[in-house]
């Protein structure tokens, strides 16, 4: 009897080295390499718990005309983002690299005439893809698949009292499902001097979840990327004007409307012939770190307005997004994808 749980006991140990072996094995495999660009400045030694030591810069695909719009497709494990020029949308995934995953993207009409595609991406809560399109001046949603010869999209919102939208630019979800969404004239041929244009301003509007459509700015010159704050009481909209390159901030009140807009952060004085490009995109992570592109880099602030650091690429940069289940930055960079490992 002694010798028979004494055999118990040895088959135990060895199931359970066998088992610690097994889960050695199972270690993340070796990420590729890429080439890689630019450098990390870091401001504060809060940006360690943010991004290692080793962290790089990596070339992920490059020779776009400009890229924009990046949004992770977590059941796919890819990414989607925006040509505009090339009203496209090109899909990024490991392994495989980059192929053309959507066209037209954001101009559906006379093909003899040159519109840009789409912009921002986002996913709704139902994993719909949701398009920013300059072209067609509206928020639409991919109603059909791609393979299909010319995809079919329907509009969520193309209009403010009964005025068509200049070129919706950047959008972002709230935990609701209410759409806010920002409209400078970037998509117009001649911007805010094209005879086409329908509204006097460049707006910031809310798409209620009824269908009803809110304008909450009216007052800002270019505004561009926007996100919210984990909490949902700050929304934070980027101010791509070269004269008036900022972020703002404001409080979300109860009824919905905003109220205390501040200036998050002035970068006006770093927009020079050598750092070009103008607050853009941004992303906000689960703890209120706030990723913003910027002026030939992508700042990191805390929720506070504390800039932590910069990922200088050297180039203009567009936006943002978390991949890999919150592993990795993606940047649209100019004519390139890039990516940036976090802690």
């Amino acid at each position: 009897m002694k010798n028979f749980w004494t055999l118990l006991l040895f088959a135990g140990l060895l199931t359970s080295a066998c088992t610690r072996q097994k889960t050695t094995e199972q270690k993340e495999a070796p990420r590729p390499t890429y080439p890689s660009t630019g450098t990390i400045e870091r401001l504060s030694p809060a940006l360690n718990d943010i991004l290692a030591d080793s962290a790089k810069i990596e070339i992920l695909a490059e020779g776009y005309q400009w890229t924009e719009g990046p949004v992770w497709v977590a059941g796919g494990e890819y990414l989607l983002f925006s040509d505009v020029p090339a009203n496209q949308i090109i899909k990024w995934k490991e392994g495989q690299g980059a192929s053309l995953y959507l066209t037209p993207s954001g101009y559906t009409g006379d093909t003899t005439q040159h519109r840009e595609g789409s912009n921002g991406l986002l996913l709704d809560d139902a994993g719909h893809l949701v398009l920013c399109q300059h072209g067609d001046r509206r928020m639409a949603l991919m109603d059909a698949p791609v393979s299909e010869p010319k995809p079919a999209f329907t509009t969520l919102t193309g209009q403010w009292k009964s005025k068509r939208f200049n070129s919706p630019n950047d959008a972002c979800f709230d935990s609701h499902g209410n759409l806010y969404i920002t409209d400078p004239p970037y998509g117009l041929p001649l911007q805010d001097k094209d005879p086409s244009r329908e509204i006097p301003f460049q707006g910031v509007y809310r798409l209620h979840t009824n269908g009803t459509m809110e304008l909450l700015i009216d007052s800002l010159s270019r505004p561009n990327g926007i996100a919210l704050s984990p909490d949902e009481k700050t929304l934070y909209i980027s101010n791509s004007d070269p004269a008036r390159a900022i972020w703002m901030a404001y409080d979300i009140q109860p009824d919905g409307t905003l109220a205390n807009g501040r200036v998050f952060y002035d970068a006006t004085a770093n927009v020079t012939a050598e750092f070009t490009g103008l607050p853009d995109g941004m992303k906000v992570s689960p703890n209120g770190i706030l990723f913003a592109t910027g002026p030939s880099a992508l700042y990191i602030f805390k929720p506070d307005g504390t800039l932590l650091g910069k990922i200088i690429t050297g180039v203009p940069n567009s936006n943002c997004a978390f991949g890999n289940g919150g592993k990795a930055l993606y940047i649209t960079s100019n004519h390139s994808l890039t990516r940036v490992w976090l802690k």
